[in-house]
């Protein structure tokens, strides 16, 4: 198992980074956070979760151990594989602590793949984790911070022709209750 992998950022894609270690370039899916937080050339490190299946071997980063241990456990959720406990990794905590709080499936009807009754049972169980792990939500009860960057309003907007700064400009700056892509792609090309 990687545990971690400290280098050179080579590369950034939404939700995902190459990160040259000696040489060797690891490709590592990461959540929207972490993508907006590290920039090409720097040396960063990534706490690595290895996702082994026949077909493929996966890694996901993260900036902190408490942030891959979260991903961990939405893994042991029922029905929640490791892109789908990626893109929950991706919305702000704040909303995720505010969901569980008002008992709110709507922030999570967002994430793709994820419908209102799926949402409504994935709800349940961060309800469950957030009290048998309270740590791993700490610090985040003061609400969303930020908007959530969605992946595949990203690549809308560059299809469009738009660049990455104006388009994380635009797409941070959305109300986080916009709860489908098209919305907010209509809603950044509003602001545009």
């Amino acid at each position: 198992m990687i545990a971690h992998l400290r280098g050179i950022i080579a590369r950034t894609t939404p939700g995902e980074v190459t990160v040259d270690v000696d040489g060797v370039g690891y490709r590592v899916m990461v959540p929207l956070d972490v993508w907006e937080q590290v920039e090409e050339g720097t040396i960063a490190k990534l706490w690595i979760s290895t996702f082994i299946r026949e077909d493929r071997f996966d890694l996901f980063g993260f900036l902190s151990t408490q942030s891959r241990t979260l991903f961990e456990e939405f893994l042991s959720i029922p029905g929640i594989g490791p892109k789908t406990a990626l893109e929950i990794c991706s919305v702000p905590r704040g909303l995720l602590s505010m969901a569980i709080r008002e008992q709110d499936a709507a922030p999570l009807t967002g994430i793709k793949g994820i419908g209102k009754k799926t949402a409504e049972k994935l709800l349940l169980e961060l309800k469950s984790l957030a009290e048998k792990l309270p740590e791993l939500f700490a610090g985040s009860e003061q609400g969303p911070a930020r908007s959530v960057v969605d992946p595949d309003a990203v690549s809308a907007l560059e299809a469009l022709g738009y660049d990455a700064p104006t388009i994380m400009h635009a797409l941070k700056s959305l109300p986080p209750d916009l709860a489908t892509t098209e919305d907010r792609v209509s809603a950044a090309l509003r602001s545009l």
